[in-house]
């Protein structure tokens, strides 16, 4: 027998728990899957400075924490490290099985499993993930304590982490194609203005080398196109972000870049699917458009359901 819900909501970032929230509260019974531990992106973010209701800066994995104790407090069941191993998100009842073991049923679904760090595609960069090239600094930074190491990027993430691993990087050296920041200019300012941080402009990745580990970042002079091979012990990437959009691909046409068109309602084409936060097509991408989107998607859920 499969395990009848209200409403699945599949991802547990700002969008999928803001959700919860308004969907437990509202009495609707309500199921988080999420493949890893609530907070989506958010709890990789070593501290968040412009989410509304706090003085102070808030590190991005407690605030992560308290969305997800908050939609708790209000009924809604939170599964962590769930694999969705099947999926019917078309049928008026929606089905998903789950690490091959159990089947849950809903007639409404919001899917919110945001993105991931785009990879750069460069030789070298699946060889050594987690041996010296990583794309989280709040996971990795503090195992390279005293040494110095490099960041690819130089958007908002790409300067803010840089100052993050300044706690523990003897130096760190940022790799930015333009000759600017595309970050915004108050961190851009502190970054160029911190001691430790060096940058290299005008320049772009084009592989990885070593032996065990990563020992060597290989990078070009988009002015010279020479190319050279820097010394360092190891490598962050902040590029942009990938829509995960694969578990959708089956049902629904997918833009370019692979986000999916909405409506203002968060709806899709099929009746009781719904998308939310960063995997939609629109304009900023935030931890509070991701809660807004995810209160509309679980009011325009709410909605539906009690229609039918």
């Amino acid at each position: 027998m499969a395990e009848r819900h209200d409403v699945v909501i599949i991802g547990a970032g700002p969008a999928g728990l803001a959700a919860a929230i308004y969907a437990a509260r509202a009495r609707l019974r309500t199921l988080v899957l999420d493949e890893s531990i609530p907070g989506g992106q958010v709890k990789t973010t070593h501290k968040v400075s412009n989410y509304p209701g706090f003085a102070q800066d808030v590190e991005g994995a407690a605030l992560a924490a308290a969305f997800a104790a908050q939609a708790q407090r209000f009924g809604a069941d939170v599964r962590r490290a769930v694999e969705i191993t099947k999926h019917d998100l078309a049928s008026p009842v929606k089905t998903l099985e789950l690490d091959e073991e159990e089947t849950v049923e809903a007639r409404a679904v919001i899917v919110a499993t945001g993105a991931r760090p785009r990879p750069l595609g460069v030789p070298g960069e699946d060889v050594f993930k987690g041996r010296g090239l990583s794309y989280c600094a709040t996971c990795d930074g503090a195992y390279f304590e005293g040494k110095d190491i490099h960041v690819i990027g130089g958007g908002n993430s790409a300067v803010e982490e840089s100052l993050f691993l300044t706690q523990f990087a003897r130096t760190v050296t940022i790799v930015h194609q333009f000759q600017e920041f595309q970050a915004e200019p108050a961190s851009a300012q502190e970054a160029l203005a911190h001691p430790k941080i060096r940058v290299l402009f005008g320049h772009e990745p084009r592989a990885f080398h070593g032996e065990k580990a990563l020992e060597r970042l290989e990078v070009e002079d988009l002015r010279t196109h020479e190319r050279k091979q820097l010394r360092t012990d190891g490598v962050f990437v902040f590029i942009g972000m990938v829509p995960r959009t694969e578990l959708l691909a089956p049902y629904l046409e997918l833009e370019p870049g692979g986000y999916v068109e909405t409506t203002d309602g968060m709806e899709t084409k099929i009746p009781g699917l719904y998308v939310a936060g960063d995997l939609r097509v629109k304009r900023f991408r935030q931890i509070t458009t991701a809660v807004a989107d995810g209160t509309v998607a679980a009011l325009a859920a709410q909605k539906y359901l009690r229609a039918g």
